[in-house]
């Protein structure tokens, strides 16, 4: 059998880096894949439920000799996570991660990358709230995006091959800046997690609500922020301080078409909501169109199973 990869290190063992290592075991990307965690309790149920072929505390003996390296923890770890792997690294291999911010991970890992290293940031945009070794499936990344970023200099035929291999997962590939990616990303993901983790806060903090009616009453727009909410904090929070540039911009345009919808329900103004609601119609008409969602009831979700 051909593999992609002769051997693939994957360091952190949760959501994405699980269900890489289903889908390279699925597709045959990789002969060998080794993986490295913190707790000893995720190391243990990697090799139980057969995610890696070998895991390790320390994650420099987890790359040794891998040709692909991934980069699986929350960004602000990463840099760290680099200098720590930086020698053990197999010349000629590729570097990649899966962090949701790009500029942080160009200006904290690159300068632990030795010459010879092919360093190429990624973002797969794909996820659900759920955490840990055994939250992965392989189907995550299909029909999903995955943006890479290479830093200047990159061999195209690297930055190809990397494009392959999330092909090769079920992804559609995109090439751009780290700084396009991250004012991007910051409107359609940080910015409607900040707002959910807000949303969801005020509720709880209502003195006139008690709890026990916030969840028995949640209809399912609150239902839908409440899930947004539950994602790790670890990872958002590094998410939040580490765009903080690209955040703070699309807060202030948020703020201002906030004041503008404020005026509007205050005043009466049923021409401006009527028409900023059909417009956001149309984006989550073009989104479903995109195949991004579904266009099934309740958001997908289906019937309560028993």
């Amino acid at each position: 059998m051909s593999f992609m990869f002769d051997k693939v290190a994957v360091l952190g063992l949760g959501l994405i880096s699980s269900s890489l290592c289903r889908v390279m075991r699925q597709n045959g990307l990789a002969k060998v894949i080794s993986g490295n965690a913190k707790t000893e309790s995720s190391r243990s149920i990697a090799l139980e439920i057969g995610l890696v072929d070998s895991v390790h505390e320390h994650a420099a003996d987890a790359v040794k000799d891998a040709d692909l390296v991934i980069l699986c923890a929350p960004v602000g770890a990463c840099g760290e996570l680099t200098a720590q792997i930086s020698l053990s690294l197999k010349p000629g291999a590729i570097l990649t991660d899966v962090a949701s911010v790009k500029g942080a991970i160009v200006r904290d890992c690159g300068p632990h990358v030795p010459a010879g290293i092919h360093f190429i940031p990624g973002h797969p945009i794909a996820g659900t709230e759920q955490s840990g070794p055994r939250s992965g499936f392989a189907e995550l990344f299909q029909d999903r995006w995955c943006i890479l970023t290479p830093v200047p200099g990159t061999e195209p035929a690297m930055v190809a091959k990397l494009e392959a291999f999330w092909k090769a997962c079920g992804s559609n590939v995109d090439v751009m800046t780290a700084e396009h990616h991250d004012m991007v990303l910051a409107i359609t993901s940080h910015l409607p997690h900040l707002i959910a983790y807000n949303t969801v806060a005020t509720a709880a903090d209502l003195e006139s609500v008690t709890n026990s009616e916030v969840i028995k009453y949640s209809a399912s727009g609150f239902r839908d922020f409440t899930r947004i909410a539950a994602s790790d904090p670890t990872m958002w929070r590094d998410i939040f301080l580490n765009n903080k540039d690209a955040v703070l911009e699309m807060l202030g345009r948020f703020s201002e078409e906030l004041s503008v919808l404020q005026r509007a329900v205050r005043w009466g103004d049923g021409e401006t909501l009527f028409n900023l609601f059909t417009r956001a119609r149309e984006v989550r008409r073009g989104i479903i169109a995109a195949g991004q969602d579904t266009a099934a009831p309740d958001f997908g979700r289906g019937p309560k199973k028993d």
